[in-house]
């Protein structure tokens, strides 16, 4: 007896609606998104702000994390670097290391390889490039670490090391957290393994040419000079909780997504994009939905803050873009509509299952994408 096939998506996310859910042209900043999924093979979208594909490249490999629009037009590409030696278990799935800059046209005009990078890179005015990479520390060092979950007796922990390099492949500046960091005062929240520490999940840098990093497994924020390689600013847990995305604002202050895993106090997990004064280290503005739970993403997420005033926010592991107005009203709403699974068992271990999932997007103006047809 043959049994029967529904004919029901089973994909939770496509039978609650993909593609454009909702937009207010009177109060949207307009524009388009860039987007990279991170199962879809490579290719990158550039979404017009009524959901139509106006633009698409194709990449050799998979996005290690994401990719934006450069000043010059062309595409800056975080790609997956298909020889990186795995480290730990989720490295396959959020590491980075093959960098492209790639034409409008698809031609590869610079490339740049480490395969100890992992998450966020930025493109510098300069043409730099900065982005986080890690190496191991050695027994004693890692003992000192305070908190997490061991995954085994023989486990390595890395640390994160931050590099700048120039066209040339050269590296012009460098970082190294076990130096500049002690121990003690960064200690690993219970939730997360002792595998990477701090585990710098997002970079930016600021107005006065500090460095912000965002330390995904220590909860927090900081600010280090490039000169001293000191840190002359800590935004601790007690603000924000395992956030992504640093973004420094015109105003001196600093946009982050708040992802929320093991929120203090909280009864049901949630998200919220929060802007924060560093001088006072308080959050002047914030955005939650109103059923708090309804936006949380555990990992990834970023949020920008548009000409107009509002936000664009990326709540990553669904897929889910949306705009905000300062007063907090949602005024556009995308979900990704390409779904599929990573491509290797390693990765799948991590992030099983059919995923429309993403790192980071990007909103540009038509002034920006100047060699874009319409």
């Amino acid at each position: 007896m043959e049994t029967a096939v529904t004919t029901v998506d089973q994909i939770t996310q496509r039978r609650r609606g993909v593609g454009l859910i909702a937009h207010d042209p009177a109060l949207s900043a307009g524009g388009y998104t860039l987007i990279a999924p991170q199962t879809a093979d490579g290719n990158v979208y550039l979404v017009g702000i009524d959901g139509e594909v106006a633009h698409q490249w194709k990449m050799p490999v998979r996005p290690g994390r994401h990719a934006v629009i450069l000043a010059n037009g062309n595409l800056g590409y975080n790609g997956n670097h298909p020889q990186s030696e795995s480290r730990y278990a989720p490295w396959s799935m959020w590491h980075g290391g093959d960098f492209y800059e790639v034409t409008p046209q698809g031609e590869t005009v610079w490339r740049y390889e480490d395969p100890a990078h992992h998450h966020d890179a930025q493109w510098l005015p300069n043409g730099n490039l900065l982005y986080a990479a890690c190496e191991p520390v050695d027994a004693a060092f890692a003992r000192r670490v305070p908190g997490g979950t061991p995954h085994g007796d023989d486990d390595v922990m890395y640390a994160d090391v931050i590099r700048e390099v120039n066209r040339a492949g050269q590296i012009v500046w460098e970082w190294h957290a076990r130096e500049h960091l002690r121990p003690e005062d960064f200690p690993i929240a219970a939730g997360f393994g002792r595998y990477h520490w701090p585990l710098v999940n997002g970079l930016a840098v600021d107005a006065n040419g500090r460095v912000l990093m965002s330390l995904r497994t220590t909860s927090g924020i900081i600010g280090v000079n490039r000169a001293t390689g000191r840190v002359d600013l800590h935004v601790g847990p007690d603000v924000v909780s395992h956030q992504h995305a640093p973004v420094p604002l015109a105003n001196g202050n600093i946009l982050a997504f708040d992802n929320g895993n093991f929120r203090h106090g909280a009864h049901v997990v949630f998200s919220r994009v929060v802007e924060i004064d560093p001088a006072t280290q308080r959050v002047v503005w914030s955005y939650t939905d109103d059923v708090v739970n309804l936006f949380y993403t555990p990992f990834m997420g970023n949020a920008q803050r548009l000409p107009n005033g509002n936000t664009h926010i990326t709540e990553s592991s669904t897929g889910r873009l949306f705009e905000v107005t300062p007063a907090g009203e949602v005024v556009w709403e995308y979900v990704i509509p390409w779904f599929a699974e990573y491509p290797d068992e390693a990765a799948r271990k991590t992030g099983p299952g059919q995923l429309n999932s993403v790192f980071q997007t990007f909103r540009y103006s038509a002034a920006q994408l100047p060699w874009l047809r319409t």
